[in-house]
């Protein structure tokens, strides 16, 4: 039987922000969690779709899901 351990979510507000400023506060927000930890991003730059699943591509962090709702994008990167 595997034992799931709880992973620690962290909640970024990039709202408002023009492209690269949320993948910019993102990356420095993924330098400070532990491997495994999930960062919540809220984004309102339509473009963030975009630039966080090429980031993350390019880093080595999972973008687990993304999100649109009333205009704010919401994605969850894996560290």
């Amino acid at each position: 039987m595997a034992i799931v351990l709880p992973t620690s979510t962290t909640v970024l507000d990039a709202t408002g922000l023009q492209c690269p400023l949320p993948v910019l506060k993102a990356r420095k927000a993924l330098k400070a969690l532990e491997a495994g930890s999930i960062l919540k991003v809220l984004a309102t730059d339509p473009s963030a779709v975009d630039d966080f699943a090429a980031y993350c591509e390019s880093s080595g962090h999972t973008l687990v899901d993304w999100n649109e709702k009333g205009g704010v994008y919401k994605f969850r990167l894996r560290k």
